[in-house]
């Protein structure tokens, strides 16, 4: 029986302990300080920056132990995930001295309840010789480096017991672990199964079959013709269930039976890399059971800076938005680290597949003898806690690290563990040492590039990579949420200063971005002069940018594999960023636009750009996108919608295929009419494509306007 605690928490300040105050559990203690404090809501104007005097306090929880153990119990007290480094006293006594947040860890109690217990967490780790007051500083810890810091997150370091404790009593019945393994035969005609148990008694092990039926009994079973677990819109994420049971005890779990490697790229192998006998570009191609699957998701990154209060609701509403848009994987960047199982549980459900990075990211991760020690436990920890998910399908060492910012190679030792780590403890499934590596792609990140001097049309009809696992086209929050974070003094006129700068609309890498007011202002051809105006051409450049992403990427498969946005949700409410979702759970309009990009058989056009004029020759090569393995055709119908005139162009039949298929070319001069812009359709059955386009009239017909005005 579990028996959850009454908790409260203080601050070790150097003016002295603050008074005791309530905390949640799980959770973090700089929000329920902040709220004792009465700082308010770190979402609203400049909030956030009131924590920077905490950084260097010493926390401390305390429960008065209550809990009832029978004469044939024994008392454990369990701690689930504690941020970062802890000890834990009871009655004075240190029982626990630990570093690291990932790991679970016991101590047995002796059955007396009503015993004080403290939870002592030390300030958080930073190196004292890091050159900025960074991400830099978290380089020699295994906590993750998003809260020190980046260009969507503000520096907001916390900590505390972010995972479930309790106190738990426990007979010689007790189930410590049963955790299934399987192997499938090379045809998937059969599955057998077996389970490793630790527990003093027999085990008796039920195992049902998807529907819910009795598959049979024990610890090893032989399936016939299984029912597979696959991916959001390739077909049924199975899942089966087993129960484990003492007299004492009953634990169950879920079983997913698949088959993943990572394999090279179509084409991949025919590239000019035969000489000097190097390498190759890194396959980077996910195969599912037997089948080549374009992945097509985003970043996730922590749905919240309190990551302690994140629950199972919150991903629940998250996930299913992902699936609901088309999407069958996340990349969960490094960055954030790992989550709690309720969010792989539920992906396991929805059939969204997941690339599990560990906590590093964008630094050099030297390896210490100390820092090797905690990755080491820490790795070791995520790696047994996901190797039962159907849905983590491969592990990365981190984000960016191979680069003239992060400096690390193959040959640095962390990337080296990470890897024996992985192959001892899950062999099968797929690990590459960082993101990118050889032949993929990060960025780039805004609709218009200035060093290229081309849009986001351009840059990606330009590139060829073996998968896209970021990139990403800014807009703003709504309106609603930019009234409520941004003060009213500030909203408007818009400035490169408070709380719009904390909130991400300028100074992401010293420069004018999130907002990008040099692009909007670039494709507007009347004054922004209002918050409504900015905030509508921020999200028309948003939804058209990132469904040339996506669909041009869809189009380069075989060779390109992936298309993963960056980024999918955000842990506050920013004015303006990369992502799909607002906080804590709303869908930007370019949800949608992405919704629509990602639809599993679509007519598609690749618009050679965004920008038009009128006299021009407009040309757009139209295509029958198709991921999902099965024949599929359709007719399509292409006109433009200009100045409320839509214009038939041509029908195209595109006949019966298994795969993407181009079709005829569109070529038509724009005529010159008052119009500011201009909407290419597509129409296949009741499905429709539209693409909203610049357009720009002729300087001859502006003067003439104006001459007659």
């Amino acid at each position: 029986m579990k028996y959850h605690q009454q908790w409260q928490a203080r601050a070790i300040r150097p003016e002295g302990a603050s008074d005791w105050f309530a905390a949640e559990v799980p959770g973090n203690v700089q929000h329920d300080y902040g709220h004792m404090m009465g700082w308010g809501d770190i979402n609203i104007a400049e909030n956030v920056t009131k924590f920077r005097e905490t950084e260097g306090y010493t926390w401390e929880y305390r429960a008065l132990l209550d809990y009832h153990a029978a004469a044939d119990q024994h008392a454990v007290l369990v701690f689930e995930g504690v941020d970062y480094r802890y000890d834990v006293l009871i009655d004075g006594e240190t029982r626990l001295e630990y570093e690291g947040m990932f790991s679970r860890t016991e101590i047995p109690l002796d059955n007396n309840a009503g015993s004080e217990l403290i939870v002592r967490i030390h300030p958080h780790p930073k190196r004292e010789t890091a050159e900025f007051e960074d991400r830099q500083q978290a380089d020699q810890c295994v906590k993750p480096p998003v809260c020190y810091e980046w260009d969507w997150h503000p520096r907001m370091l916390v900590s505390g017991i972010w995972q479930d404790a309790y106190v738990q009593t426990r007979t010689d019945g007790y189930i410590a672990r049963c955790e299934p393994f399987y192997t499938l035969s090379d045809d998937f005609s059969r599955a057998e199964i077996r389970f490793e148990v630790d527990c003093a008694e027999p085990v008796e092990i039920t195992l049902y079959d998807p529907d819910g039926q009795i598959v049979g009994t024990g610890s090893r079973h032989t399936l016939v013709n299984p029912r597979l677990w696959w991916c959001n819109g390739q077909g049924e994420p199975a899942l089966y269930t087993y129960t484990a049971s003492t007299e004492t005890h009953q634990v169950s779990g879920q079983i997913g039976l698949r088959r993943v490697r990572l394999v090279m790229n179509d084409g991949a192998w025919a590239e000019p890399f035969a000489f000097p006998k190097g390498r190759s570009v890194a396959p980077i191609q996910l195969e599912l059971n037997g089948r080549r699957v374009f992945a097509k998701g985003s970043n996730w990154v922590n749905p919240d800076i309190y990551n302690g209060r994140i629950d199972e609701a919150r991903y629940e509403a998250l996930i299913t938005l992902a699936r609901d848009a088309n999407m069958n994987i996340f990349r969960c960047w490094g960055g954030s680290g790992v989550n709690k199982r309720a969010f792989y549980d539920l992906c396991d459900r929805l059939g969204i597949m997941v690339w599990v990075e560990f906590p590093l990211a964008c630094n050099n991760y030297v390896g210490t003898p100390h820092y090797l020690r905690v990755l080491e436990q820490e790795a070791t920890a995520i790696l047994l806690a996901l190797r039962s998910h159907p849905s983590v399908v491969m592990y990365c060492g981190g984000n960016e690290l191979f680069n003239n910012w992060s400096l690390m190679t193959d040959q640095s030792l962390a990337l080296r563990l990470l890897n024996k780590l992985c192959y001892d403890l899950d062999r099968d499934r797929p690990y590459i040492m960082t993101s990118p590596v050889f032949g993929m792609g990060h960025g780039g990140y805004t609709f218009y590039d200035p060093d290229a001097k081309k849009d986001v049309f351009q840059l990606f009809q330009g590139s060829s990579c073996t998968a896209y696992t970021e990139f990403g086209v800014p807009g703003t929050s709504d309106i609603e949420d930019l009234k409520a974070s941004i003060p009213g003094d500030e909203l408007f006129p818009i400035r490169n200063m408070g709380s719009w700068r904390l909130h991400h609309a300028f100074g992401a890498w010293g420069a004018e971005r999130w907002l990008c007011m040099d692009v909007l202002n670039m494709y507007a051809q009347e004054p922004l002069d209002s918050l409504e105006k900015v905030v509508a051409q921020a999200t028309w450049l948003q939804c058209e940018g990132y469904k040339a992403v996506f669909e041009e990427a869809r189009r380069q498969a075989p060779y390109c594999s992936m298309a993963i946005n960056w980024c999918y949700c955000e842990p506050w409410i920013t004015a303006a960023g990369n992502s799909l979702i607002t906080y804590p759970v709303k869908a930007k309009p370019a949800y949608y636009a992405v919704q629509t990009a990602l639809r599993p058989v679509m007519a598609s056009a690749r618009i050679p750009r965004f920008d038009w004029r009128a006299g021009e020759r407009f040309s757009a090569e139209l295509w029958m996108l198709n991921d999902t393995h099965k024949a599929a055709q359709m007719t399509v119908r292409a006109s433009i919608v200009l100045a409320g005139v839509e214009y038939p162009l041509l029908t195209w039949e595109s006949g019966e295929a298994c795969e993407n298929r181009i079709g005829p070319t569109i070529n038509w001069v724009l005529p010159d009419v008052d119009a500011t812009e201009f909407t290419l359709r597509l129409q296949a059955g009741d499905a429709t494509s539209e693409y909203r386009l610049c357009y720009r009239r002729s300087e001859t017909y502006a003067v003439t306007r104006q001459m007659n005005v």
